[in-house]
């Protein structure tokens, strides 16, 4: 099977994040403490994690701040999605929100898992993902009208840390339960 332009670009950013996900977090898990020396008590490590999630969720607030100053300046939009049809811009925005939504919320429980289920030393990598997070946000949304190549490095730079964080969790889980 050949893939086009488009896919070969989807492909190619989607690895260069992969690769910057693999080398930042992976580096934090095998040289512990190097960004951030974790709190002891796994209560202050979830607070902490909350904390840098802050910046997860600003990145929604953006999307719907973004939304809602269309709808406001857009006669076409204003009364909203659920009783117009809605313009391109709209739509657009209503999906860069969508997908921005789904994200944070996968995100921010992939990071409290990572805090409750591994190594108190590797806590790093939280304050790296959520900081990938918001790059990754900024990246998807500045390259969208460009389609699928152009925001592929932004949608990764967010989803494969949140993945890296959710399947080392388990593993570490399923690592404890079996021993």
């Amino acid at each position: 099977m050949s893939l086009d332009g488009k896919q070969r670009g989807v492909l190619r950013n989607m690895l260069a994040a992969l690769a910057i996900t693999i080398v930042t977090l992976g580096a934090l898990v095998l040289w512990p403490q190097a960004l951030l020396a974790p709190p002891a008590s796994l209560a202050d490590r979830l607070a902490l994690t909350l904390q840098w999630d802050a910046l997860v969720l600003l990145c929604p607030l953006l999307c719907i701040g973004l939304l809602a100053r269309h709808r406001f300046f857009t006669p076409a939009d204003i009364d909203g999605s659920g009783l117009t049809a809605g313009t391109d811009r709209a739509h657009v925005l209503q999906a860069m929100l969508q997908n921005t939504l789904e994200q944070a919320v996968i995100a921010v429980l992939a990071h409290l898992l990572w805090t409750a289920a591994t190594d108190p030393a590797w806590y790093g990598a939280v304050p790296a993902a959520a900081l990938m997070f918001v790059a990754g946000r900024v990246l998807f949304v500045a390259g969208y009208a460009g389609g699928a190549p152009a925001r592929a490095f932004g949608f990764a730079l967010t989803f494969y840390p949140t993945v890296f964080l959710t399947l080392v969790a388990i593993g570490s889980i399923l690592s404890r339960t079996l021993h």
